[in-house]
């Protein structure tokens, strides 16, 4: 199948399946942004709402080159209107319980109780609005006892045993590179929010939903908070995979590949194919207990090759495997560009770059970045006068 078989029934009429849905959004940084995003991408009418001076993701590294403009902020701003309201004060929180009265979803992420002082919790807005979707995002949630505690990124990672599994078995406890728990927090929030629009649309009740990066983190951790509580050991395995051998990111002569072998059918193809076909019924549980054995000799064989050989040949022997890329030799692969993964956008200033498209293809209602990230304000007039 190729993209214009994939999209040949695209209607051309709707951008995404959420064409229609209202969002307003109260967020900083990345949890809360990324949850709008998602459903900015999914064709949802987002507007952002900005204290005067702008979030703190305006001015977070990297730059764009040569640009005052953030990759994060032009990333996950995108397919949004903006507008400035002080919320602390008296004529904002007016301004945005109007904005509400015709809103669908509204998304916030400030510390639990702000919002609520500023007279704009869920039992506020809903005075607005009573069948509103109201999604709050936090580092512990809106009630627990370590509910009012400032949590952000690393601190969920490290707080919900993340953390403890991550780097190398004789290294330290290692965050994630990227904002793992904003990532999953983000998505979590989005789907919640759509759930809560479905339960809204059978039954005509708006409610409450709560995402906190810990609970997140916790169930998007391949059942190991249930293995910790049952008191099984853990162990840090770096590259390697606890569940198959030999896996693991080797050397080749011109970079690294990551490869591997799940299955015993896999296994024969590759111990005939490293001379070594006395090895070729060894099970999972035998490859497991000659870890050392059998990833070493597949370490020789990367060794004598480049990574492009690498991955020829376990892709004609069937097997799984893939040059470790860093980020800019993944802009060039030839694949991202046949997903459309990256879209030319011309931002604020004049200045174009590829910005990571939605990952979510739909064959019917296509999404895409249909706009750049708003400057500051910039749509105040429009959405206060609509």
């Amino acid at each position: 199948m190729n993209s214009n078989d994939f999209f040949a029934n695209a209607r051309s009429d709707l951008d995404g399946p959420l064409h229609g849905v209202k969002v307003v959004e109260a967020t900083t940084t990345w949890a809360g942004p990324m949850a709008a995003c998602v459903l900015a991408d999914l064709g949802a009418d987002v507007v952002k709402v900005e204290l005067p001076g702008g979030e703190v993701a305006r001015r977070m590294p990297p730059l764009v080159p040569d640009s005052s403009l953030t990759v994060a902020h032009e990333t996950v701003n995108r397919n949004k209107r903006n507008l400035t309201l002080d919320l602390r004060q008296p004529a904002g929180r007016e301004a945005l319980l109007k904005l509400i009265a015709a809103t669908d979803i509204f998304i916030e992420n400030f510390r639990p109780g702000v919002l609520p002082d500023w007279g704009l919790g869920y039992d506020d807005l809903t005075q607005a609005k009573a069948d509103l979707i109201y999604v709050s995002i936090s580092g512990f949630g809106q009630f627990g006892t370590l509910s009012a505690r400032a949590g952000y990124d690393p601190l969920a990672q490290a707080y919900c045993g993340w953390a403890s599994l991550n780097g190398e078995p004789e290294g330290e406890p290692t965050k994630a590179p990227t904002w793992l728990g904003d990532d999953v927090a983000g998505l979590h929030g989005a789907l919640g929010a759509m759930a809560a629009l479905r339960h809204r649309d059978q039954t005509g009740e708006g409610q409450h939903v709560d995402v906190a990066l810990v609970d997140c983190l916790m169930f998007q951790s391949n059942g190991n908070p249930t293995a910790g509580a049952l008191g099984v050991p853990l162990e840090r395995w770096g590259n390697q995979f606890n569940l198959a051998a030999p896996s693991n990111s080797y050397a080749c002569s011109d970079g690294r590949v990551y490869a591997g072998v799940l299955l015993d059918s896999h296994w024969r193809r590759l111990a005939e194919r490293l001379g070594r076909p006395d090895l070729a019924a060894l099970t999972t549980l035998d490859r497991l207990q000659r870890r050392d054995e059998v990833d070493g000799l597949l370490a020789g064989y990367c060794a004598a090759r480049t990574t492009a050989e690498v991955v020829a040949e376990f892709g004609e022997l069937g097997l799984p495997a893939t040059r470790i890329n860093t980020y800019a030799e993944l802009a060039k692969e030839e694949h991202v560009a046949s997903r459309s993964m990256l879209t030319e956008t011309e931002l604020a200033d004049g200045r174009s770059v590829p910005l990571t498209s939605p990952p979510l293809k739909f064959s019917r209602t296509p999404t895409r970045v249909r706009t750049r990230a708003a400057r500051l304000g910039e749509h105040n007039e429009q959405v206060l006068a609509s």
